[in-house]
């Protein structure tokens, strides 16, 4: 991908999609965030049944980058991207604002003893307010020390609250994690999505701007589609369009 600044590697039915900005702690800024959803989008159109997501350096990242504060929607898995396939988080270091989202929409997390948890949002005094599905994920007290306390959550605090499956030694997340995603690839993918769209749908409560986020990237998906231009088109020769589905 331009500039590498999100990486994508396959091997054995696994992507690992990698921030790969560690000289700023793998902030996520316009460009990462759309690499992202390229890379996201990638998994879902490709022969990878399961993907890895873990940053570059020494942190997983630490969110969005104030100085180019993306629309974050836009690469959150679930949310910008329709991901029908198991993706697995791998934590170490810093886990910062946006990065707290992304582990809370990925379908498994592993953490590293290093990994710290924290959404400074309400100091900062700007929000998205994407958060707010967290406390349809995990505890609802829990969720509000993040969320309002701006409270920081080492690894196993993460694991006792359920914002994270397991805790391993430093530096064994990211193969704690394939480990995850390679038993993930080798289960009827079939099955698998079906399991992850019926607990979208009917059991996890999305907030506001998570619906409002599914909203756009649908909405964008029909406007950008040939049958959008083909209608266009049509209206202007005033002629009957030959929708085609894409």
């Amino acid at each position: 991908m331009p500039d590498d600044l999100v990486t994508y590697q396959a091997t054995d039915g696994v992507a690992t999609i990698t921030l790969n900005r560690p000289d700023k702690l793998n902030a996520i800024d316009s460009r990462v965030c759309e690499r992202l959803r390229a890379a996201l989008q990638h998994l879902q159109d490709g022969p990878e049944r399961a993907g890895v997501l873990i940053g570059a350096g020494r942190t997983f990242t630490a969110g969005a980058d104030v100085n180019d504060v993306p629309e974050l929607a836009r690469c959150i898995p679930g949310v910008g991207v329709a991901l029908d396939k198991p993706l697995v988080a791998a934590v170490h270091g810093h886990c910062i604002g946006g990065g707290v989202i992304l582990v809370m929409m990925a379908d498994l997390a592993v953490a590293d003893t290093t990994a710290r948890f924290s959404y400074p949002e309400a100091r900062l005094g700007l929000s998205g307010g994407m958060i707010a599905g967290l406390a349809g994920r995990i505890a609802h007290k829990p969720a509000m020390e993040l969320m309002l306390l701006g409270a920081t959550f080492d690894a196993h605090r993460a694991r006792e609250t359920h914002l994270v499956n397991s805790v391993v030694a430093a530096g064994e997340h990211g193969a704690a994690a394939h480990a995850v995603a390679a038993t993930l690839a080798s289960h009827a993918p079939l099955v698998v999505a079906m399991i992850k769209r019926f607990v979208a749908d009917s059991i996890l409560p999305k907030g506001p701007s998570e619906h409002a986020g599914i909203a756009r990237r649908e909405v964008g998906r029909v406007m950008a589609s040939e049958d959008a231009k083909e209608g266009v088109a049509a209206a202007i020769a005033r002629r009957t369009p030959a929708f085609k589905n894409r």
